[in-house]
């Protein structure tokens, strides 16, 4: 089992993206799998003009960036591994643009004179070496509502029924700067949970190595809430609830 896991995050390696990546390599190394990660952050990756010189006869499906940046590579990659890992944060109710453009540079892999069904869906020809890969999509985002990631979470299931690709697991991880411990080991106290998290993290990538997919209840023990309030996923939608968040985070 190879996975790959495209790191999205502007901060490279040294966001909260790559550590929830790391969590969930810990266990999937473990297992046996061989992990990679692709940061998106290092690389050159030119934006997609439109130009539709790849769907032209003379350089069909032949971007115009060709060996002219790194996105031939990180495709190589993507086709030679078994799972792909979306992992993107959240910066503005979306996904980053470093990862954006990357999923826009596809078009070059795809005939779109080729029409067909795609899951119920009017599209065309795809590439399934890169866009029909089996993938996990890790959403990771500092605020606590739901709408800071939703979008991105939309975009994937989307995204599968399109590429006809098998999306193996979600992990939604919200209130992610409470898991900086290292630079606040006092939060491990404040925070139980994030302990949870974390093996659930590993048990996660434990089960990609092994069954090719996450359970349901790993799912949900690693998307659980952070804030140690029972019921907390259903009172943080009160006004009432939402003060007091606000006032503990301006109180530090």
């Amino acid at each position: 089992m190879k996975i790959v896991a495209i790191n999205a995050s502007h901060r490279g390696d040294k966001g909260m993206t790559r550590f929830f990546v790391d969590r969930l390599f810990d266990g999937a190394t473990r297992a046996g799998a061989e992990c990679e990660v692709v940061t998106l952050a290092k690389l050159k990756i030119n934006r997609c003009l439109s130009c539709y010189r790849c769907q032209a006869e003379e350089a069909h499906l032949t971007c115009v960036y060709n060996d002219k940046d790194d996105v031939g590579a990180i495709f190589d990659k993507i086709a030679g591994a078994d799972i792909v890992v979306f992992a993107t944060p959240v910066y503005l109710m979306n996904m980053t643009g470093l990862l954006k453009i990357l999923l826009d540079r596809m078009y070059s892999t795809m005939d779109i004179s080729d029409a067909r069904l795609s899951n119920g869906l009017i599209h065309h020809h795809v590439n399934p070496a890169i866009s029909s890969k089996p993938f996990v999509s890790l959403i990771v985002c500092s605020n606590l509502e739901d709408e800071a990631w939703q979008n991105v979470a939309s975009y994937f299931r989307t995204y599968a029924r399109f590429m006809e690709a098998r999306q193996v697991g979600v992990l939604v991880r919200n209130a992610s700067g409470l898991f900086d411990y290292a630079n606040n080991p006092t939060l491990g106290h404040d925070f139980p949970k994030i302990f949870d998290i974390c093996q659930a993290y590993e048990r996660a990538g434990h089960e990609l190595a092994t069954l090719g997919h996450l359970r349901r209840a790993t799912e949900r023990k690693a998307n659980q809430e952070v804030v140690p309030l029972p019921f907390f996923s259903v009172l943080k939608h009160l006004r009432p609830v939402k003060v007091k968040v606000i006032e503990y985070l301006r109180d530090g």
